[in-house]
């Protein structure tokens, strides 16, 4: 911090902190309008959250992190299969190196960047508990979630634990998942593609239907990982059945199950769980 905050101002930061919430009508920040009052408190509190950040991982600490290019492969190789399977040909290399570069490992060498440029408070603050809780550190708070990705508009967080997270959750793919929430936020024109009025984004899916979409392309992903046959397919979707499923609210479990049991009978399941999400 580079000048003495109020008390007003340190519970503000203190809050922040502790649960990722701003108050944007506060009148604690210095400022003439809503729009400088904005500029000083999102500098001040994004201020506060990287110092916080750097003292509970010292760059001295930090172990080491696969290279770059590793990562880069790493994503290419995981998105392959559901671009093939949703996209014609002559798109999948747009859409390809779109993800390649929308996925966004969390590591010592571009946490601190990453904080600074992120849009979003809320969204640095999620970023900061998911680095923290891969490097073993203090969390935030008690509330900090255990969370291993995230995405924000076109770029997907990921944490490094999801390297070895499948070892764990062998139905789990954070980064099929959160790389399957680009397709509704990713308008075709911003990556080269002909948009039209009723192809604007890169896949038109249902708001209400966007996790069931991600989730049901993670779970399938894992599936064909696992079996090269209908019948093993079927034997992995019955092994996923039996749980434990996701534990989100906004998944319907029945309306997954159905769709997942559609698309691993079929020769591209992907186009089945795309039509099962598409508005009506």
């Amino acid at each position: 911090m580079h000048h003495i905050l109020s008390k007003s101002q340190q519970r503000a930061v203190a809050h922040f902190l502790a649960t990722g919430e701003t108050d944007p009508n506060s009148r604690d920040w210095p400022g003439q309008n809503f729009l400088e009052i904005a500029v000083h408190s999102t500098r001040i509190l994004r201020e506060a959250l990287i110092a916080s950040v750097l003292a509970r991982v010292p760059p001295q600490t930090q172990a080491a992190t696969p290279a770059l290019g590793d990562l880069v492969a790493l994503t290419r190789d995981k998105v392959a299969p559901m671009v093939s399977g949703l996209f014609p040909q002559a798109e999948r290399p747009a859409v390809m190196d779109a993800l390649a570069t929308s996925v966004r490992f969390l590591t010592p060498q571009n946490i601190e960047s990453t904080l600074r440029t992120t849009t979003y408070l809320h969204s640095c603050w999620q970023i900061a508990c998911i680095y923290l809780l891969e490097r073993g550190a203090e969390p935030l708070s008690a509330e900090a979630p255990s969370l291993v990705g995230m995405s924000e508009e076109t770029t997907c967080y990921l944490s490094l634990a999801y390297l070895t997270s499948q070892q764990r959750e062998p139905f789990s793919d954070y980064l099929v998942h959160e790389a399957a929430h680009v397709f509704h936020n990713c308008k075709r024109s911003m990556i080269g593609l002909k948009e039209t009025r009723s192809r604007e984004f890169l896949l038109n899916i249902d708001f209400r239907q966007r996790e069931t979409f991600a989730y049901s392309c993670e779970a399938y992903s894992r599936i064909l990982t696992m079996a090269s046959t209908p019948q093993r397919r079927r034997e992995a979707l019955a092994e996923y059945a039996h749980g434990p499923l996701p534990g989100d609210s906004r998944l319907d479990h029945a309306q997954h199950l159905s769709i997942l049991s559609t698309a691993v009978n079929a020769r591209n399941g992907w186009k089945h769980i795309l039509a099962a999400c598409t508005p009506r």
